[in-house]
């Protein structure tokens, strides 16, 4: 299945992007399996983690049906190294039109980080297929419906930073399709057990939520 079919398909069914900054090739097993077993299909391993490719490498391996790649991806040079080892995700917390296209010409799905509506048109203009609104902690509700009411009709906006179970339903109210969820779901060091847990405490607000 191609990259793009991935990422409508898991955006369809639970549209949470875990973020494993930090994570180790040595925990990458445990953690999927935890991730998994709660209904994620989308992970994002930060290149400055440690030894991120070779994470990548395990959690796509051991899920090829899930949306694997990399967060924090700066660089053309990372796309590649990010490409080889299997990922089929670019997450940036910025908006680099090299690094977008290169991530399109590779078919894979890329997710850029944008803070205003200019940045917002410029990702899309480069090919993004969905835009990452960051930090979230600094922006709001209302100026994600806000710039939702200019950009392109269907445009994909997902708020990172600061996201827990609890805040997620003023975000959804103003038109959010999803969340990139950090150091509430995983940070290093933290059991399997405990991931899966706070994973399906995720889950089950954001789908509360959704039918509320």
């Amino acid at each position: 299945m191609k990259p793009n079919q991935k990422f409508a398909i898991h955006f369809q069914n639970l549209p949470l992007v875990a973020i494993l900054r930090g994570l180790t090739p040595q925990e990458a097993p445990a953690i999927g399996e935890a991730l998994a077993h709660a209904g994620f299909g989308v992970l994002e391993v930060p290149l400055n983690s440690p030894q991120p490719l070779e994470s990548i490498d395990a959690l796509a391996r051991a899920y090829p049906h899930s949306l694997v790649g990399a967060g924090t991806v700066l660089t053309v040079h990372q796309v590649r190294q990010v490409h080889e080892a299997g990922g089929q995700l670019i997450v940036s917390p910025n908006v680099n039109a090299a690094v977008v296209h290169e991530a399109v010409s590779l078919g894979m799905v890329c997710l850029p980080g944008i803070a205003t509506a200019t940045e917002a048109f410029a990702a899309l203009e480069a090919g993004a297929h969905g835009l990452k609104l960051f930090p979230a902690e600094a922006s709001s509700p209302a100026v994600l419906k806000a710039m939702l009411a200019v950009l392109p009709a269907g445009t994909l906006m997902i708020p990172v930073g600061g996201i827990v179970p609890g805040n997620m339903a003023p975000w959804l109210a103003a038109g959010a399709h999803g969340f990139g969820l950090g150091s509430a779901l995983y940070r290093p060091g933290k059991s399997a057990g405990a991931v899966r847990q706070d994973a399906s405490t995720f889950v089950a607000a954001f789908r509360g939520e959704l039918t509320a």
